[in-house]
């Protein structure tokens, strides 16, 4: 795909900066907090004996859901 000189450039320097450390560290670090929220809602589920409401559907089951209503 051929875009414009200047967002040529930008998309360039941005995937550039993916290769660095520091960039892979931040995503990494926003996995880990991600899950220790996700871990903490469980434990507190656990604690409190409320059940998580998580339906187990899958997307496509979600989906044909959705365009039933």
């Amino acid at each position: 795909m051929l875009r414009p000189r200047d967002i040529h450039e930008a998309v360039e320097q941005a995937r550039a900066k993916q290769n660095t450390d520091e960039w892979k560290q931040r995503p990494r670090l926003a996995h880990v907090l991600a899950a220790t929220a996700l871990n903490l809602i469980r434990l507190d589920a656990w604690w409190t004996g409320t059940l998580l409401d998580r339906p187990r559907a899958s997307h496509l089951a979600r989906l044909d859901f959705s365009l039933a209503a």
